[in-house]
């Protein structure tokens, strides 16, 4: 038995996420690079810092374990696809120097990647929005921004030692929930 927390980012019940809400809903321009993948990281940082300190930091520090959807590195993944190869590293070590070491933010033990491409997502994603595009934020309406962010998460998995987990079978559909779970699972007792 582990005594388990979930949380996800951004945490949109928190009002530390309102940067966040706006730069998704365009108050800051229309397209992901109109706001520089420092500003943007900071609106992130923020939000987890929040939450950090007021919802879960103590039940961490405590020895609690704590699985979270999306963090610091899904915002690297995010930010990192709008600047040049060439500053992907210097970008990298900013981050996590600023977030793990300047704001206390506690590192992850382990990242799982869901690889799952962005023709999918965008099928996911009509789907969950009932096929109104308007409900879209402006990542998610950003065809060209998903498939830098997919080949970056992708460079993570290689490069950063994020574990990739495949959620699609051999033809090309969607695993079910549990299988991808199954898959997580494993992965998480190979560690242990």
């Amino acid at each position: 038995n582990i005594d388990c927390k979930t949380v996800s980012f951004p945490d949109y019940e928190n009002p530390s996420s309102t940067l966040v809400k706006m730069y998704l809903a365009g108050e800051f321009g229309k397209k992901p690079g109109d706001v520089n993948a420092f500003a943007a990281s900071v609106f992130y940082t923020v939000d987890r810092y929040a939450s950090f300190k007021a919802n879960w930091g103590e039940f961490y520090n405590n020895g609690g374990t704590i699985v979270s959807g999306r963090y610091t590195t899904s915002n690297a993944v995010h930010q990192c696809s709008k600047l040049p190869e060439s500053e992907w590293e210097a970008f990298l070590e900013w981050l996590y120097d600023f977030e793990y070491h300047k704001m206390g933010s506690p590192r992850p033990d382990a990242v799982f990647y869901l690889d799952v491409p962005p023709r999918i997502t965008g099928a996911l994603m009509s789907g969950r929005y009932e096929g109104d595009e308007s409900k879209k934020d402006i990542h998610e309406r950003n065809q060209e921004y998903l498939y830098r962010c997919y080949e970056m998460g992708i460079y993570c998995c290689e490069n950063l030692g994020f574990y990739r987990i495949p959620c699609l079978d051999e033809s090309g559909a969607m695993l079910s929930k549990e299988t991808i779970s199954d898959a997580i699972f494993r992965q998480i007792q190979l560690m242990l």
